[in-house]
């Protein structure tokens, strides 16, 4: 029951925790300490010994840990044609009154790609690991979500239909770049869908003038359309999660009012879905999965140190394949380690033990 192809039995979402190198580099960068070659020959290095110590866990894909960004989103979206970034009034607000850095991200222009940094960011992944290397992206929901129409210039599109077919479309560019660059592992980061399983998330959404029900088919649309035309042989996958940021989060729900349409009707091949706390909810929405995908089960918190046992683990596995195909299930953590660079509230060494127990558990439960 092992897996050749990703997503693998064991795997992880994609950010790391950034080194005391790293943001001491990015400090001294900022302050105009250091020049920009001399920067990034230390991002360089510490890409190079994430790479390294992923292979030394076990694991079978590679990520750079995202090192090169601030933002698991902003960073990528601000350089799509059309999107600008600005300080907006406050941040993205976190339970625990705790908020992001006070940006925003809006739509000045028609939305496309005309090629990207992170191409370049995957390059160097693809050359130093001889493990999958795994890139992740924003799913395109997350340009609109944050901000809805307020955020689109609406002299640019007056009608929001064809803000959403340019934004498919530029989307469907990126997924082309990165597959001629060679990525046969790309994931979408969509918190988006799991925040419309939050009453509190669709109120917000109501207050402004969006219909809740009717955005689950519209972000499935531009999944679709970015998806559609990737080579036979690359895997993309979807990560849902309800916020994370200094291991708070914003969201909570089950995943049942969106199950049907991200299972059956997105064109996805594998879910890396959250799964740590009762905020998520049950395994039952896994009855819909179809025999030809696969979940990866996020019972692993990247949020807290303490290292969970492998019996419950195990115990939860257990309660997922109640509902779905053993075979169809992987384990990973239940979100990135650091979202942002600030990262969550744990140590290095206890983001690796936790990777570890996860490639411990699943040469276990599916053999080596």
């Amino acid at each position: 029951m092992t897996r050749t192809t990703a997503p693998f039995r064991a795997d992880h979402v994609g950010s790391l925790l950034r080194p005391a190198a790293l943001k001491e580099a990015r400090a001294r960068r900022e302050r105009g300490e250091i020049a920009p070659d001399e920067f990034r020959a230390v991002e360089d290095q510490a890409i190079e010994d994430a790479i390294a110590r992923q292979a030394a866990t076990g694991l079978r894909s590679a990520t750079d840990g995202e090192f090169r960004r601030a933002m698991w989103h902003f960073d990528f979206l601000e350089r799509l044609e059309g999107v600008e970034s600005f300080r907006a009034d406050h941040g993205i607000a976190f339970k625990g009154g705790i908020e992001t850095d006070a940006k925003g991200l809006r739509v000045i222009g028609k939305v496309g790609f005309a090629g990207h940094p992170m191409l370049d960011h995957f390059r160097f992944l693809r050359e130093h690991t001889g493990a999958t290397p795994k890139m992740t992206i924003p799913s395109p929901s997350v340009l609109h979500f944050r901000g809805g129409r307020r955020a689109v210039s609406p002299s640019v599109y007056p009608d929001m239909e064809e803000f959403y077919q340019d934004l498919g479309a530029a989307y469907r560019s990126a997924v082309e770049a990165f597959a001629a660059e060679g990525c046969r592992y790309l994931q979408l980061d969509e918190t988006n869908l799991a925040y419309l399983c939050d009453e509190e998330q669709r109120q917000i959404l109501r207050d402004r003038g969006d219909d809740p029900d009717r955005l689950p088919e519209i972000y499935a649309g531009m999944i679709n359309t970015a998806i559609g035309t990737r080579p036979d042989g690359m895997v993309i996958t979807m990560h849902l999660c309800r916020g994370n940021f200094r291991s708070s989060w914003i969201a909570q729900g089950g995943y049942e009012p969106i199950a049907e349409i991200l299972f059956q009707q997105i064109g996805a091949n594998a879910y890396f879905m959250e799964f740590d706390t009762e905020r998520a909810g049950g395994f039952e929405p896994l009855r819909l999965l179809p025999k030809d995908k696969v979940v990866v089960l996020g019972l692993v918190t990247s949020k807290q140190g303490g290292l969970e046992s492998k019996d419950e683990i195990k115990r939860r596995i257990d309660q997922a394949a109640k509902f779905v195909d053993l075979d169809q299930l992987c384990l990973s953590p239940q979100c990135g380690f650091a979202s942002t660079e600030e990262g969550n509230l744990l140590a290095e060494d206890e983001q690796w033990a936790k990777l570890a127990r996860i490639v411990e558990v699943a040469e276990e439960v599916w053999g080596g």
